[in-house]
């Protein structure tokens, strides 16, 4: 069984493929940043440019053509409104003319899932801007992951609460731990901890693994139907509400 695996939520895009559970290519591009901390322009990753280049990339790496694909997983957020639609867009369209299933994965359960090294606590943490986050938290016991709380947008404050209610070491995996790491150590002290995120596996190849093993388990419901989870009004749509 071979998934094709995809995530454009976040500013890091990433392609990979599960073959009857092993990794067996994966595609990744960053946003690079300056030495100041802002943006370079060049680097930027433009999602709607690079998708289909990374399949193609990865596709070519594991020696296998589309119509050899058994499904298309897709992270279908939360995250970047722009990323979202990108990645399921370019998904539909290719299951659609290959004739191949596509099944929804939440990104911060595939994120949560990243961690295979970890008995505990998992806070699946997205920076969100706006001095907000996307999270989730989640307690791994060897091969088992469960759901704690549902993905919710959140003030960090809130987040640090959340994790204090439990009383227990907590794992910080995502974008947002760098972002916020100060705050938390400060606020939590040795209930907190951080793992390297590059020594990890893309995002994508988590939402490939995840759907792999419910195509395989027959648990296609347990996977969420293809529409982005945005959890919070788009740019626009605030602007337009705070006109009316």
């Amino acid at each position: 069984m071979r998934t094709l695996g995809v995530d454009t939520a976040t500013s890091t895009a990433s392609v990979a493929i599960i073959e009857d559970g092993l990794l067996v290519a994966e595609e990744i591009i960053l946003r690079r940043v300056s030495g100041n901390g802002s943006t370079l322009n060049r680097f930027r990753s433009n999602h709607a440019e690079i998708l289909l280049p990374l399949i193609a990339s990865a596709l070519q790496t594991a020696s296998v053509s589309l119509s050899e694909l058994s499904a298309f997983a897709v992270s279908i957020g939360p995250g970047s409104f722009t990323g979202l639609r990108i990645g399921l867009s370019t998904v539909k369209g290719l299951a659609y003319g290959w004739d191949i299933p596509v099944l929804g994965v939440s990104t911060l359960l595939a994120n949560a899932a990243r961690v295979t090294d970890y008995d505990g606590f998992i806070c699946s943490f997205l920076d969100a801007r706006k001095k907000e986050v996307y999270a989730a938290l989640f307690r791994r016991s060897g091969e088992s992951l469960e759901r704690l709380s549902e993905d919710s947008v959140l003030d960090i404050r809130e987040v640090i609460d959340l994790v204090r209610k439990h009383d227990a070491r907590c794992l910080f995996i995502g974008d947002a731990a760098a972002v916020y790491e100060k705050l938390l150590t400060e606020s939590l002290g040795n209930k907190v901890c951080f793992r390297g995120e590059n020594t990890r596996p893309s995002i994508a190849a988590a939402v490939a693994r995840l759907g792999e093993e419910r195509c395989a388990s027959s648990d296609r419901h347990a996977l969420l139907p293809l529409a982005p989870i945005y959890l919070r009004s788009s740019e626009a749509e605030s602007k337009r509400k705070m006109r009316c």
